[in-house]
């Protein structure tokens, strides 16, 4: 089971991540929602789309632009849309196996 945590609350778990470029992309229903709001900020990447961002919010704190999803991505990635990852930037400690932290 994979974890992602931020300031003690669990982002989202799951057992059917999919990892590309070694990030874990974590299925839409495995997310704690009440902790993610819409941001507009957009990147792009040559291969996989554009991808779309949150913010983090836990216990007050906010956490900028901290997870990323491709809501229409190409082909190629086809198998990650709407899966969300997180950037990892001096993280919480790790809770279990294949546990992610997200700063």
């Amino acid at each position: 089971m994979t974890k992602a945590v931020w300031n003690g609350a669990v982002l989202a778990e799951s057992d059917r991540c999919e990892t590309v470029e070694g990030n874990a992309y974590f299925p839409p229903e495995s997310l704690s929602r009440e902790y993610f709001q819409e941001s507009d900020h957009r990147t792009v990447c040559g291969w996989k789309g554009t991808a779309s961002y949150y913010h983090l919010a836990v216990n007050g704190q906010q956490n900028p632009n901290a997870a990323w999803y491709y809501p229409e991505p190409k082909a190629a990635a086809n198998n990650i849309k709407g899966y969300v990852a997180f950037v990892e930037r001096g993280a919480d400690r790790a809770l279990g196996s294949g546990s992610r932290g997200v700063d």
